[in-house]
């Protein structure tokens, strides 16, 4: 599967130019724009900075005709075709999907490596939606990456910040950050563990329990960092706030139960960590030698289980089976008493539930033309959530 891609350009002020002919890329997923640059570059000479979704045809991604905008410094060569755009300012607008957006968070990016003596030689943007930009900045001193989020997203910096010092190597090496929702991190060597099997995923839940046992004692200074406190009724609450504007019938029912439920799962004994938030394969980086935890901006501050659960979601029952009980005897070995088995039971439909409530937030937090991304993300956890209560 590709995507076909029509990339109507603006100039450095924002003015309409027109659209280049459509053209065929690899990669199916919307918000990957590495290969829309190059494309543009080597068919039309055209150097140009994607700023955000513009269409589909399709109602959420994989494929299909895509229309992006992008940033060019000046008119192309090549002759465009007319296209009608709306260029309409939004209030939940990012920084990064705005004309002379990316130019700065570059500049930004290539100052501080300069200022630790690393000098950048090429930059290459990677990706573009409404949960990240991410470049990849290359030079004699070696590879570094920018990545802007929304401000949901912002505590990221505060947990690679504890990470480095109390974990190191655990999580990409944070090299500088500042209040906008940009950070730069150290290149992490290897791929993303997407096909990891039983053994591989056994061992990235063994590093991350050292992690989450080190970050118990640490909670409250990540909460008062800004990580979300999502600890017991918390929880309760904060996802109530976010489903509260979607199907009520629904959302009521399962609700209904999980002040109880969270209840119940407090007597179990585990204490309350670190939570990564999004622990499958995929956010993992493996070289054959060290694994590297990836992408924290889902992270907060509540029960560990919410990590095993995610890391095993795919998995057939028994390998799932296996390393959750894995999980469980570690949590009662260092917890004499406490009951993780029982916990995670109670903890499977709320973790649909949260996931439900982070998608529902997104939408929120973002402006219409990108909530294709998460077409039907919420009503797909709530199913899910109501069928394993």
């Amino acid at each position: 599967m590709s995507r076909t891609v029509t990339l109507v350009l603006v100039d450095a002020d924002g003015r309409p130019l027109g659209a280049l002919p459509p053209y065929d890329v690899p990669e199916p997923w919307w918000q990957e724009v590495g290969s829309i640059v190059d494309e543009a570059r080597s068919r039309y000479g055209v150097d140009v900075a994607v700023l955000r979704l513009l269409t589909g045809d399709r109602p959420e991604p994989p494929g299909g005709h895509v229309a992006y905008l992008g940033q060019v410094t000046g008119p192309p060569a090549v002759p465009l075709t007319p296209a009608t755009v709306d260029l309409t300012p939004h209030p939940l607008r990012a920084p990064y999907a705005e004309p002379g957006g990316p130019a700065r968070s570059v500049a930004w990016a290539t100052g501080e490596l300069r200022r630790v003596g690393r000098a950048v030689t090429a930059v290459a943007q990677q990706r573009t939606w409404n949960l990240s930009a991410i470049w990849r900045l290359d030079g004699p001193g070696g590879s570094a990456w920018l990545k802007q989020v929304p401000p949901f997203f912002r505590h990221e910096a505060a947990v690679l910040r504890w990470l480095g010092a109390a974990a190191p190597t655990t999580a990409p090496t944070l090299l500088a950050a500042d209040d906008t929702g940009r950070t730069l991190l150290d290149h992490v060597p290897g791929e993303d563990r997407y096909g990891a099997d039983e053994a591989e995923r056994a061992a990235v839940a063994a590093d991350h329990h050292t992690v989450q046992l080190r970050a118990v004692e640490a909670a409250d200074t990540l909460v008062a960092a800004g990580v979300p406190d999502l600890r017991g009724p918390a929880l309760a609450g904060w996802i109530r706030d976010r489903l509260a504007p979607h199907d009520p019938t629904v959302v009521a029912d399962l609700l209904a139960g999980l002040d109880d439920r969270l209840d119940r799962v407090r007597d179990c004994g585990l204490p309350d960590t670190l939570v990564h938030g999004d622990l499958h394969p995929g956010n993992v980086r493996g070289d054959g030698t060290r694994r590297t935890v990836i992408d924290w901006g889902d992270a907060f501050v509540g029960h560990p289980a919410f990590d095993i659960l995610r890391l095993t979601e795919t998995l057939a029952p028994p390998v799932a089976g296996r390393l959750r009980e894995a999980w469980a005897a570690r949590w009662r070995a260092d917890v004499p008493g406490s009951d993780p088995q029982r916990a995670v039971e109670l903890l499977r439909p709320v973790a649909e539930l949260r996931l439900a409530a982070v998608y529902a937030m997104f939408l929120a937090g973002i402006e219409p033309s990108e909530h294709p991304y998460h077409h039907g993300d919420v009503p797909a956890c709530l199913a899910r959530a109501a069928a394993a209560t």
